[in-house]
């Protein structure tokens, strides 16, 4: 599996949400899978568009669009638009409720922001997703539709920093950034609306790029006065930061796979993109961490002592 977007990433910038990824492969995930509202992006014609995955409202496209390589994330192999074994007719998975111990680890921490059903029922509305023509369609718009819908969630989460809530006389550069923030947000949304071929000649790394210059600005502003450590695009892979003081650390794009932050201390550190993939995050503290997602929680491990922010959720796998 390839580590989820690297900070300094050129034409795309960062990927961040894919916190967990192999190729193209994905993960159906816990964080997704729940139809709960989520986190709302920008209003496209009028509707606010969810950033939670609603697979009721989907085709499974998550389990048909990417590639699974058989590996401690995938029990098998899969090629790219195929559907997985496990899927039904229905276009429901078969072994949903039992994903980690049927070796489907991968599935259970994707989540799609809400690409999939804003496809289904925006993009492709009122046709039939069984019809191999529009099947053809779907497939090949899902992943530009998460791009964008990964967009909308980093800047969402970026105009709820309370940084940027302050006033002019204590941050000057607050009210302005949010500006540029909105604005992003609002075209963002507005080409979620496209239609397929439209969608399908975006030039994406181009909004990534922009939005990465924006992310980190946000990040900077949130960070004045805390910043710890610049650890951004670092392997880190199986680190033992037991306790550490991370407290305003730049993370971003950083490799942590297995790492040990058992109680290390985690405010205002900016996890863009970092893999977290069995980490170890019992008793940390992450209650004010910048820009994580609900699948890098997913991926990594941790307990009832872990503090998390107010809009994530602790895993349904984690130790009591």
């Amino acid at each position: 599996m390839k580590r989820a977007v690297e900070a300094e990433r050129a034409g795309e910038a960062v990927r961040a949400g894919e916190a967990v990824r192999a190729g193209e492969a994905v993960r159906t995930g816990e964080a997704g899978r729940a139809a709960e509202a989520g986190r709302a992006g920008e209003t496209a014609g009028g509707q606010p568009i969810q950033l939670r995955a609603d697979c009721a409202r989907c085709a499974g496209l998550c389990c048909i669009v990417p590639a699974f390589s058989r590996s401690a994330d995938f029990a098998i192999d899969k090629p790219a638009r195929q559907p997985c074994r496990h899927l039904g007719a229905d276009f429901r998975c078969g072994i949903h409720a039992d994903l980690r111990g049927r070796g489907f680890r991968g599935c259970a921490v994707y989540d799609c922001f809400g690409a999939g059903q804003q496809v289904c029922q925006v993009t492709f509305a009122g046709q039939d997703p069984a019809d191999p023509a529009t099947a053809s369609q779907l497939h090949a718009v899902f992943p530009v539709m998460r791009q964008l819908h990964e967009l909308l969630w980093y800047l969402a989460a970026a105009l709820e920093l309370p940084a940027l809530e302050l006033p002019a006389l204590e941050q000057p550069a607050a009210a302005p950034l949010a500006d540029e923030l909105r604005q992003a947000s609002q075209e963002i949304a507005g080409l979620t609306r496209l239609e397929a071929p439209a969608l399908l000649s975006l030039d994406l790394g181009q909004h990534w790029q922009r939005a990465n210059t924006l992310l980190r600005r946000a990040s900077e502003l949130a960070r004045a006065g805390v910043q710890g450590p610049d650890h951004a695009g670092a392997d880190l892979a199986g680190a033992r930061r037991r306790g550490a003081d991370l407290t305003g650390a730049s993370l971003r794009g950083t490799t942590l796979i297995g790492a040990d932050l058992r109680r290390a201390d985690l405010r205002m550190a900016d996890l863009t993109g970092a893999d977290l993939r069995d980490a170890d995050l019992a008793g940390a503290d992450l209650s004010q961490s910048l820009f994580v997602t609900q699948a890098q929680l997913d991926a990594a491990r941790g307990d009832a002592a872990t503090r998390l922010p107010p809009s994530l959720r602790r895993p349904a796998h984690w130790t009591q």
